[in-house]
């Protein structure tokens, strides 16, 4: 089935939208024309985003989700359909990173990981893909990995391990529901430098040397230019993509 856009504006729904990469995603898809729903754990911490995206004229709306709770998760996929009447693309960005040597790595905070990272992403994907085969309607999502779910790194084992997993769940995903034209992609972006990462860096400066000296580009990536390849993956140019994980590494992975 090839993918054809119905008349009107497209709704897309971006998890994980109060800062960061999810914030520019959600400010990247508005500028191309979409409507958006935006998650956060708490509404009150997306209120930046909201006012980032007045000026595009685009109609958004505001989601509190849980990614470890699948209550949470019916709900605001409920919420989005009731509201839009109809979701085309899902952009499954939320998540939590993990640094510490896996030595030392708690039950708690592999559960916490791989239950917001992996089980997350995977049942609000079923959820999308419930609402995009019983409308009748193709639609994409796309998953954000990493490229730690493709080389390894010191002390980044869990983390890395949820976003592997996220790698081949996109494909699985990618096969199971092609016949219903929904395609399944992932952004595996190498070291983004959001504010956060930014501040973290100040702090510690030969580490970002040591991240700087693996990357050939000699630069990180940009959240904008994380959010351009969302933005493609999603758009009418990328219908024939399906499977994939786009690395956005800088060659990183090249070696």
């Amino acid at each position: 089935m090839q993918e054809q856009y119905p008349a009107g504006r497209r709704v897309g729904f971006v998890t994980g939208g109060s800062q960061g990469i999810g914030a520019a995603i959600a400010l990247e898809l508005a500028r191309d024309g979409f409507d958006l729903a935006v998650s956060a754990t708490r509404i009150e911490k997306l209120s930046d985003t909201i006012e980032q995206l007045a000026p595009t004229g685009a109609r958004v709306v505001p989601v509190v989700l849980d990614l470890r709770s699948l209550p949470s998760m019916e709900r605001a996929m409920a919420q989005v359909a009731s509201v839009f009447g109809h979701l085309d693309v899902l952009v499954n960005n939320a998540g939590i990173t993990l640094r510490k040597a896996a030595l030392e790595v708690t039950a708690g905070e592999w559960d916490a990981v791989i239950e917001t990272n992996v089980k997350g992403t995977f049942f609000l994907s079923q959820q999308m893909g419930r609402h995009l085969i019983g409308s009748g309607r193709p639609g994409c999502i796309i998953n954000l990995a990493s490229t730690h779910g493709v080389v390894g790194f010191a002390q980044r084992s869990t983390y890395g391990i949820s976003k592997a997993a996220i790698i081949h769940m996109t494909r699985m995903l990618a096969i199971e529901w092609a016949d219903h034209g929904i395609r399944v992609n992932a952004v595996a972006p190498g070291t983004v430098e959001t504010p956060s990462r930014a501040a973290a860096f100040s702090a510690n400066p030969d580490f970002r040397e040591a991240m700087m000296k693996r990357i050939p580009l000699h630069r990180f990536a940009t959240v904008e230019e994380v959010a351009g390849a969302v933005r493609y993956l999603a758009s009418s140019q990328a219908t024939y993509i399906t499977g994939h994980t786009l690395l956005l590494d800088g060659g990183l992975t090249a070696y």
